[in-house]
């Protein structure tokens, strides 16, 4: 008698462990999955900063650029648009976000492009501490698009990996776009000519 109980309990045990088996390793994949989910609203969470931080030194620049170009109304008005646009879309997808931040970046260009036709402008110490104000920015802004895309890519493949997909699908965690440069201009390599 006791060897069939010890045989009854080893099968169970058995069973058991074959049942709580697959159950250990969802519960390691999910909370992987929400994990890498948590990682990638923190470094949006992250972009949306840093694009606050442009969008309030826009206005600044903008200002600055007036006091010595007034004329180049248009410029300065397309900049104070773009501006608007990109706080607008600030609940939008990554994708439409990227959109709106690319157009304020090229405005943004083409005020820097004027200040090199107005010296003065150019040599303003309030219009450089912007500028320079500026570059920090957007240094910080790619250094945070980076890591973002970098737990997109993550999240997005443990989203289509098999086992993954299986408790990703079950939990209802999908894939997340990209903040990617969308402009072909942005894409090309600069061109250096001597």
């Amino acid at each position: 008698m006791g060897a069939a109980v010890l045989a009854i309990v080893t099968i169970f045990g058995l069973l058991l462990a074959l049942l709580l088996f697959p159950v250990l390793i969802g519960v390691l994949i999910y909370n992987r999955l929400i994990a890498v989910h948590v990682e990638t609203d923190t470094a949006w969470a992250d972009i949306d900063v840093q694009l606050k931080r442009r969008h309030d030194l826009v206005p600044n620049l903008v200002e600055t650029a007036k006091g010595y170009a007034a004329h180049e109304r248009e410029t300065l008005e397309s900049v104070t648009a773009a501006r608007s646009t990109a706080v607008d879309v600030r609940n939008a997808s990554p994708g439409q976000r990227a959109g709106a931040e690319n157009m304020l970046t090229q405005a943004i260009g083409r005020l820097f492009a004027l200040a090199e036709a107005y010296p003065q402008l150019r040599a303003a110490e309030p219009f450089q501490e912007l500028q320079r104000s500026l570059n920090d920015i957007e240094a910080d802004l790619q250094q945070a698009r980076r890591y973002y895309n970098a737990t997109v890519r993550e999240l997005n493949t443990k989203v289509r990996q098999f086992p993954s997909n299986l408790v990703a699908s079950a939990a209802r965690i999908r894939e997340r776009e990209f903040f990617e440069i969308e402009t072909a201009v942005e894409r090309e390599a600069p061109q250096v000519r001597f």
